[in-house]
């Protein structure tokens, strides 16, 4: 898998949904990705193949035939989607600034003790 840092286009919720199945599995078919979430969805293989050709156009995903179908798999890396919407998340609504987030996710008590332990051992392996 290539190491592409932005599609250049945003992933919708329902793209991103496809990508997940994606990133745990791959190469996949439209069915396979079907049989993964059209249920809980409530979507059709149709559904999902408007979503894969969306996702191939953002050059996220890639294709391969095989035989009368295609298989799909990511052109970019969970991290690396992760680590953008993270960066654009804090960006948009923090000014960019990640203390903020954390005093907002203080303040609603979403943090729990277990998170902030990570937070505090991560922090202390930065400082090193």
């Amino acid at each position: 898998m290539s190491r592409r840092k932005d599609t250049g286009e945003r992933i919708s919720d329902a793209e991103h949904a496809i990508m997940e199945v994606l990133w745990d599995k791959n190469p996949v078919s439209a069915t396979d990705v079907c049989d993964a979430i059209c249920d809980e969805r409530d979507w059709s293989i149709a559904t999902v193949k408007t979503l894969l050709s969306r996702l191939v156009q953002k050059e996220a995903v890639g294709t391969e035939p095989d035989g009368r179908k295609f298989l799909y798999r990511p052109l970019i890396e969970r991290s690396d989607y992760v680590g953008g919407e993270s960066r654009r998340l804090v960006d948009r609504l923090f000014g960019g600034r990640a203390a903020p987030l954390f005093a907002q996710l203080a303040e609603n008590e979403a943090l729990t003790d277990d998170d902030l332990a990570e937070i505090e051992a991560l922090l202390r392996e930065m400082r090193k």
